[in-house]
């Protein structure tokens, strides 16, 4: 039951159950066998609606460990396909926040180019042909500055591993405490990026769908909020 404790319900229904990530802590198991938000997650609907057995609870996105923010499970299985079909097919707005090192002489605009994922130093790069890379778009807009600082809403197009995080480093501008792309390291599994907002089509209503998750409260020592 101490798990539940910091598991924040953003919306749940017999299709969704929507919650806010905090940093830190993986969406699914690795090798690590460290206790996961999905495991979280099912504790949670297992307690609250006292099922018995196993519970259906499936990932349709993810988010890295070091980051927070929305993140959106389905209930069912034909959730499940709906909601995967329509992240596959970019029909899903995504909002990030991130803190970044620096002041941005322009102060918005499109990142854009190719990211290859590296498996063997688990790390994305930014390279300049397509033939192994991946296109990868992101919008992006500062929207505060503050001591060396500057707040920057991004909205990717593309959902590359590590996009964000590698699209900022690229042009000097790191995600702070990323130190895998240079960052300076403030936290050991904590980097100043967000899932702010999703937005999406209800996979059984069809209706359009925001779940917006706060910004955390440890931010506002580094900007004004």
């Amino acid at each position: 039951m101490s798990n539940l404790i910091n598991l924040k319900i953003i919306y749940e229904d017999n299709h969704l159950l929507v919650v806010d990530k905090p940093a830190g802590i993986l969406v699914q198991g690795d090798i690590t066998g460290k206790i996961t938000l999905l495991q979280i997650a099912k504790e949670y609907i297992k307690e609250k609606y006292k099922k018995l057995g196993n519970v259906f609870l499936a990932i349709v996105h993810r988010l890295d460990k070091p980051v927070s923010g929305v993140v959106i499970f389905a209930r069912n299985s034909k959730s499940a396909r709906r909601l995967s079909e329509l992240f596959r097919e970019r029909k899903v707005k995504k909002i990030y926040l991130a803190l970044c090192e620096g002041i941005f002489k322009e102060k918005s605009g499109i990142l854009e180019g190719y990211v290859f994922w590296d498996e063997s130093s688990r790390r994305a790069k930014i390279i300049q042909s397509n033939l192994i890379g991946k296109e990868a778009k992101t919008y992006y807009e500062v929207v505060n500055e503050y001591k060396g600082i500057s707040l920057v809403k991004l909205v990717p197009e593309s959902g590359r591993k590590h996009q964000l995080r590698v699209q900022l480093a690229s042009i000097g501008h790191p995600v702070l405490s990323d130190e895998k792309y240079g960052g300076k390291k403030i936290f050991k599994d904590k980097i100043f990026l967000h899932c702010h907002k999703i937005i999406i089509s209800h996979p059984v209503k069809k209706e359009n769908m925001s779940f917006e998750a706060d910004i955390p409260d440890y931010w506002r020592k580094f900007i004004l909020l």
